[in-house]
This record gives structure tokens, sequence and C-alpha cells, in this order.
């Protein structure tokens, strides 16, 4: 009877640790997931942007550097992203995406309030097409934002409560980074609507 003490108390502790460590794997995989949602997203507007710069290109002659801005932002910001989708919880990947997005978002704007002195460029149907998927991708964007870093705090909670803490320092469960955005002027949304 005695050893039969110990014995329930080792298995309620070994299933305490089963449950506690599978638990912290699924929020870690949950994360992840939305993170690929917003990969999806930036992806979208990745893409958006050739059309975007192709079409404004014929109209902006004499606005070639930010064209090309727009370009180099766009090429920094797809690799970023690579490096980030390939581990959302590297908070140095996840730093530099958040700066390469957010000098795209800053070239975009650029491109976008120059676009606009030309009305020509404002009528195209093609602009006009371009600009309504962009401001639909960025809307997306900004949901995917807000379910990424739902996940990510409440896997940062479970990682820093007692007595999860302890089996995640164990298995090597660290704090995953935020979506976060230091810069004021970044946390605007790109303007795509043409009055």
């Amino acid at each position: 009877m005695l050893i039969l003490v110990p014995v329930a108390l080792a298995v309620l502790l070994i299933g305490y640790a089963l449950a506690v460590y599978n638990g912290l794997v699924a929020l870690r995989n949950q994360f992840k997931r939305a993170f690929a949602q917003i990969d999806v997203q930036l992806k979208r507007r990745h893409d958006l942007i050739p059309n975007l710069v192709e079409t404004a290109r014929g109209y902006l002659k004499h606005e070639r550097a930010t064209l090309e801005e727009v370009t180099t932002a766009r090429a920094a910001a797809v690799s970023a992203a690579s490096r980030a989708a390939a581990n959302p919880a590297d908070s140095g990947a996840m730093r530099e995406l958040l700066r390469a997005e957010g000098a795209l978002v800053a070239g975009l704007g650029r491109l976008l309030a120059i676009a606009e002195a030309y009305p020509d460029l404002k009528a195209d149907q093609s602009m006009a097409l371009v600009m309504e998927e962009l401001s639909a991708t960025e809307n997306r964007i900004g949901f995917a934002r807000q379910a990424f870093n739902d996940a990510v705090m409440v896997y940062n909670t479970q990682v820093q409560s007692f007595p999860a803490n302890l089996l995640a320092r164990a298995f090597h469960f660290a704090e995953a980074p935020l979506w976060t955005i230091d810069n004021d002027a970044e946390r605007e949304n790109v303007k795509v609507a043409f009055n």
C-alpha cells in the first residue's frame, strides 16, 4: 500500500508534465499557423506591388526614384518574410520583417501620394483594380496580425505561468515575439483610395 502512493504521485506528475508539454506544442503551432496567415496576405501584397508599379510607370516617368524605391523595398520585404516564415518565434527575423514591411508601406505611401497628382493615372481602370485589391489586402493583413498577436499572447502566457514555465524552460519553449510597430508613421494603413 505504501508503495502505491509514490507510484500514483509519479504517474500524476508524468501525466501533468505530458499535458503541459503537449499544450505548449499546440499553442506554439497555433501562433505559427496564425503567422502563416499573415505570410499569405503579405505575399498577396507583394504580388500586387509589381502590377501597381508597372501600371504607374507609364504615367510617372519623372518619378523613377520612387518606383525603384518601392521595387527595392518589396524585394527586401519578400526576403524578410521568407526568413520570418521559416521560424516566426525568431525575434530577430520578426524585427527584420517589421522593418522591411515598414519601409515598403512608407514607399507605397509616397508612391500613392505622387499618383494623386496624375488625373490620368487615377482614372486608369487597371490602377483602380490594383488599388482595390491592395486595400482589401491591407485589411486582411490587419486582421491576420491581430489573430497572430492573440495566439502569441496565449502561448506566452502559458510559457510564463508557473509551474508550466519550469517545463517550458526545460524543453526550450521561448517566448514568441508580438507583431508590433514602433514607428508611428508605419501604424497607418496604406491609403489606396483615389478621390
